[in-house]
């Protein structure tokens, strides 16, 4: 088993999802006493989100890329940055290391295409739904067309993700909100649904949703899963 780095706290609530995640899987393939063999850093969550919001990415570019260095040579075999909207930097950060960076975009991508899907609602943070690092890599790498909620439902989305669920809120009401947003997006033609901000699992899952719903939280620990436990290495770089 090679060992799991992960870049985290962004925000810890999705962290802990990950962890437990990891180890989860680890046990239910190898039995007994097992575990995931994992190096994690969690950084405080206040002081990136004040960078994303300056827009100071070259700033957290910095402090993330350090972050991986760190954890390569504390020896992790591969990377995680636990959280879909920081894969903004995800390019620069595999720049920094040897060891693979599992993209998060890509095994979602890969997990949607698999399965048939073509245009994937995508919920997340407002820079995500926003900005071309997420939405273009989904076009460009995997042919997909996903569709972004409207200006009104991406405030909607991204207010309730920093309000609540980054800080432990689980509101029934939002759950609601989101999935009249998902409703919305389905009327658009919206053939699927992307969970892609690592909290939003903690309020929508497929048991809530009449389409298949692909969250990037519990793909992206598989991914990780697959490549610690792969017989065969080198694993391709992902970023």
């Amino acid at each position: 088993m090679q060992t799991i780095g992960l870049i985290g706290g962004m925000s810890w609530e999705s962290t802990a999802v990950y962890y437990r995640r990891l180890n989860e899987q680890v046990r239910d393939r190898l039995g007994g006493l097992h575990s995931a063999e994992i190096l994690m850093r969690s950084v405080d969550f206040d002081a990136i989100v004040s960078l994303q919001k300056q827009g100071r990415w070259d700033d957290a570019c910095n402090i993330l890329a350090d972050i991986a260095r760190a954890l390569e040579d504390a020896g992790a075999g591969c990377l995680l940055i636990c959280t879909n909207t920081m894969h903004k930097l995800a390019e620069e950060v595999q720049r920094a290391v040897s060891i693979p960076l599992l993209h998060i975009a890509d095994v979602t991508a890969s997990a949607i295409k698999a399965d048939g899907c073509q245009r994937p609602l995508l919920l997340a943070t407002r820079y995500t739904m926003e900005q071309e690092f997420y939405v273009q890599r989904l076009r460009d790498h995997f042919g997909l067309d996903p569709v972004i909620p409207d200006a009104d439902d991406r405030t909607v989305v991204h207010d309730i993700i920093f309000d609540e669920l980054c800080q432990g809120i689980v509101n029934a009401r939002s759950r609601e909100l989101y999935l009249d947003v998902i409703a919305r997006g389905k009327s658009r033609g919206a053939d699927s649904v992307i969970l892609g901000c690592t909290e939003i699992c903690l309020l929508v899952g497929p048991q809530h949703v009449d389409l298949p719903v692909f969250d990037s939280t519990l793909l992206h620990v598989d991914a990780a899963i697959e490549f610690s436990m792969a017989k065969q290495t080198p694993h391709p770089r992902a970023a």
